[in-house]
This record gives structure tokens, C-alpha cells and sequence, in this order.
């Protein structure tokens, strides 16, 4: 197949990449370096990076037309600032428009989004949240910029009237994730810096997981709609911490401080994987002190200049 994966430099699409690559599937990856690292792809047969932005029409349009691919994975948003509500915008709404407008041009059989499980907004009706929960419900906008601009491209991608699926996620992490909690334990441990810990709960899935599940869809597994790709348990942050302690083998003179959380985070996300597991034939089945124990190898070897979050720093 022909895929063009938009954020292929990133966390979750460069591993795509990889895993496509190897099955000498032909991939385009359109990245602007924003959070992604260059180092995350290895020049090679098959593979082309077209560096730029989503936001630029022409550039979207040209891959597309020049490359016609076969399915889209749509990977690229921006959220390494959360007071640029305009970079949000252009990356996370515009782009994601240019994306689908540029697919249905090219009559591409799939598109494959990857939304934030904060659509469901800062106080869910339920726990474990079902595919049923409304979009920001209770009155909340979903407590961030990151949140709306996500939310406003899938409702897009739905309108265009794609055959897409639509991955609302769990916490991803894993070997050359640069965001939330375990980076950024990693980075202040090693670093001999304080650390603390948010009084919240999440439920994480370990690359590998997300990236079986995304192979299934793009052989054509699930139906066109929203899928939740989760564990189904959530965790403690501190219980990740603690996990990040043990992997790098360290003793703590005390006992890390837990904080209580922002007002733009909430205290658990944990979504009911069912559907996924029925329609996929797949669940998670890394455990959270193994995909912490591969993580921090990967960051051994290649290092962390930066970590990234979308929430506002107190």
C-alpha cells in the first residue's frame, strides 16, 4: 500500500512508519519538526519525508496529487504550547481540513485519526466512559486548546463523508514519546532534579498496542466511527512514578510530593475498550512496568532535549 502519514516524525507515526516500512508498504510522511525528532526515521527505500506544515494547502495538496496514496493516518497536531490557541488552530483545524479535503481528492479508501480522550470534556458522566458520553459534556469545553481544536478536526473528518476511523485515546507512551508524565519523570530523575506528582488517574497504552490496532485498520478491519483504544484499568500517576523509580534502579532519600491537579487536567480518564476489542480482535497486553523499562531504555540511548505537555504550567 501507499500510505501518507502527516506527523510521521512524531512519537506514534514515525513508529508506524517503521512497522509499515518493514512490509515494504511505500510511505509518505509530512512533518514540520515541531515536537517530532529527525532522528525517529532512518532514510531508506520507500520512504520519503516532505518537510512543512499541514496548514500550507498547496504543500497538502501537492503530496497528495503527487504521491496518491491509497490510505491516510492523520498523526500531526500541535500542542506544545498551550497558550498558541492560533498554532492549534491552524495545525489541529485547518490542517486537519487541508488533510480531508485533500483525501477525498484523491479518493483515498481510509482515513485513521488519532483524538484525544479529553473530547469527553473535565468531569465525565461515567467512568468507565462508553462511545455513548456526549462531546464536552457538562458544560466544559474540554479545558484546553489542545482538547477543542482535536475535537473541531474529528467532527470534520466526520463530515466529509470518508470512510475513516477515529482512535480516542488512552495515554500513550513508549520509546520515543516526548509528552506527559513518564518523559518527563525520566528527565528530572536523571537530571537530579525535583520531581511531583498530580493526584491523577490514567489509563496507559503502550505503543506497540496502539500501533497493532492502527496495522488492523488499515487492513481493513472496523467499521467507519470512533473507537476507544485503551487498557480498560487506569492507574495512579504516582504508581507510574513509583514504576519510573524502580526501572532506573534508584532509592529516594523521601517520598515524592503529590500534588493536587490543575484546574485544565481531571482527575481520571478511563474508556470502556470494548467495541475495539470486538471489532478488532485486539487488546492490550503490555505491562505498564514493561513498557516503562522499554521507554527509558530508548531514552538512554537517544536522549530527551525537551518534553512537551498541553496543559498550563502552575
Amino acid at each position: 500500500m501507499k500510505i501518507l502519514i502527516t506527523g510521521g516524525a512524531g512519537f506514534v507515526g514515525s513508529t508506524l512508519a517503521d512497522k509499515l516500512l518493514a512490509q515494504e508498504n511505500q510511505v509518505l510522511v509530512i512533518d514540520n519538526y515541531a515536537t517530532g525528532r529527525r532522528d525517529n526515521l532512518v532514510p531508506q527505500k520507500n520512504l520519503k519525508v516532505v518537510e512543512g506544515s499541514i496548514a500550507d494547502q498547496q504543500l497538502v495538496e501537492k503530496c497528495f496529487a503527487e504521491f496518491g496514496p491509497d490510505q491516510v493516518v492523520h498523526a500531526a497536531a500541535a500542542y506544545k504550547d498551550p497558550d498558541n490557541w492560533v498554532e492549534d488552530a491552524l495545525t489541529n483545524v485547518l490542517g486537519a481540513v487541508n488533510v480531508v479535503q485533500a483525501a477525498k481528492k484523491a479518493k483515498v479508501q481510509r482515513l485513521i485519526y488519532f483524538q484525544t480522550s479529553l473530547c469527553y470534556g473535565l468531569k465525565p458522566l461515567e467512568q468507565p466512559i462508553s462511545l455513548k458520553h456526549p462531546l464536552f459534556s457538562g458544560g466544559n469545553s474540554g479545558g484546553s486548546s489542545y482538547a477543542i481544536s482535536k475535537t473541531a478536526a474529528e467532527l470534520y473528518i466526520e463530515l466529509s463523508g470518508l470512510d475513516f476511523v477515529s482512535f480516542r485515546l488512552a495515554n500513550a507512551y513508549g520509546p520515543r514519546n516526548l509528552s506527559g508524565p513518564l518523559p518527563t519523570f525520566y528527565a528530572r530523575l536523571t537530571g537530579n532534579k525535583p520531581c511531583f506528582v498530580m493526584d491523577t488517574r490514567r489509563d496507559f497504552i503502550f505503543i506497540d498496542d496502539l500501533i497493532a490496532v492502527v496495522m488492523k485498520a488499515l487492513a481493513g478491519r472496523g467499521e467507519k466511527g470512533y473507537y476507544h483504544v485503551s487498557s480498560g484499568a487506569d492507574f495512579a500517576i504516582k504508581e507510574l512514578f513509583d514504576a519510573t523509580v524502580k526501572a532506573l534502579g534508584l532509592k529516594l532519600e523521601k517520598e515524592v510530593e503529590v500534588r493536587p491537579r490543575s484546574q485544565d487536567d481531571v482527575s481520571t480518564i478511563l474508556l470502556d475498550p470494548t467495541k475495539t476489542n470486538r471489532d478488532f480482535d485486539w487488546k492490550t497486553n503490555t505491562p505498564l512496568e514493561a513498557g516503562i523499562k522499554a521507554a527509558i531504555e530508548w531514552y538512554k540511548k537517544n536522549g530527551i532535549s525537551q518534553t512537551y505537555t498541553h496543559l498550563k504550567k502552575d
